[in-house]
């Protein structure tokens, strides 16, 4: 019988971490964090990553484990998340997958399949293709080569435009036809619990707030501060997370202040609605209005519920 393992989604800006650490302290979970950008040395203000003081409380895995030149893929956090929910199950307790990557999560779920590896010299070259015409007019191109996954990407979505049009140019067959003939098999089962606010309003009006505040704790000297230790390029992965992408084109000049402060909440918000959409076309799971006072204590004794009939 597969292992069980709960998966906490959400939107950003949603109170995925401080639920998290309210279920350690009720049930034997151990954190895995699910976000691409959580896992760069560094990027702590941008990432709304915790602090020092909660994360000693309330440990994460996969938190701070690369430095930000460095690429991480969804068949890495596939092989590290099986490792770490073995490594867990083992010492007694639950993985507890905390995060809103959801490429990460169906991934994990559904399974990976073989693509190939990055071809440093290809991302070059479409990069270049792109700043000639527009990432628009290569998500047009993606929807001639490949139309099943232009229709899933956002023709905003720069990296997965990249890597779809990268994995059709190295094997002349689309992405999704390779995601579709996957069949990984599951080493687990998965309890999925997902954070849904009924009103957007209240979900927009955090995200917001949560911007000030990171700008209130240093934002734009800890993009300064990478800068200065690594010269990332605009077209780094972890450069092209939200927040840094526009705190970059700050500091270059190309924006002013209350531009860049506008662009990074737009961006926020597009990135919650992207989210919001996985989210809805999920197929399992139970959904928890998160801007509803109640919703954590439901959460608690859905869990507990879970567990009390969940096979030991």
């Amino acid at each position: 019988m597969p292992d069980t393992l709960f998966c906490l989604m959400g939107p950003t800006a949603s109170g995925k971490t401080a639920l998290a650490c309210d279920l350690l302290t009720r049930f034997p979970f151990e954190i895995i964090s699910v976000d691409s950008a959580m896992i760069y040395r560094g990027m702590d203000i941008g990432t709304a990553k915790p602090g020092a003081a909660e994360l000693q409380v309330s440990p994460h895995h996969l938190i701070d484990i690369l430095d930000p030149p460095q690429a991480y893929s969804a068949a890495q956090f596939c092989e590290d998340a099986r490792q770490l929910s073995k490594a867990i199950i083992q010492r007694g307790n639950i993985p507890l997958l905390v995060g809103g990557t959801m490429m990460y999560f169906q991934a994990l779920q559904q399974g990976l399949a073989a693509l190939p590896d990055a071809d440093e010299a290809l991302r070059e070259r479409l990069l270049a293709e792109a700043e000639l015409s527009s990432w628009e007019a290569m998500h047009a191109q993606l929807q001639t080569v490949d139309p099943v996954a232009a229709a899933r990407i956002h023709p905003n979505d720069t990296q997965r435009i990249q890597r779809a049009l990268e994995v059709f140019h190295l094997t002349g067959q689309p992405m999704s036809a390779h995601l579709a003939a996957d069949t990984t098999s599951r080493d687990f089962s998965f309890v999925n619990l997902s954070l849904m606010p009924d009103d957007r309003a209240w979900l927009h009006e955090r995200i917001a707030r949560r911007f000030q505040i990171m700008l209130d704790q240093g934002f734009i000297e800890e993009v300064k501060q990478l800068q200065a230790t690594w010269s990332l390029p605009p077209s780094c992965p972890a450069m092209r997370c939200v927040g840094y992408r526009q705190a970059l084109d700050y500091l270059a000049g190309l924006d002013d202040y209350d531009t860049f402060c506008n662009k990074g909440i737009a961006a926020t918000r597009q990135l919650a609605k992207r989210q919001l959409t996985w989210l809805r076309h999920w197929k399992d799971g139970v959904r928890f209005a998160c801007d509803k006072a109640e919703s954590t204590g439901e959460i608690m004794a859905k869990v507990a519920e879970i567990l009390d009939n969940t096979p030991h």
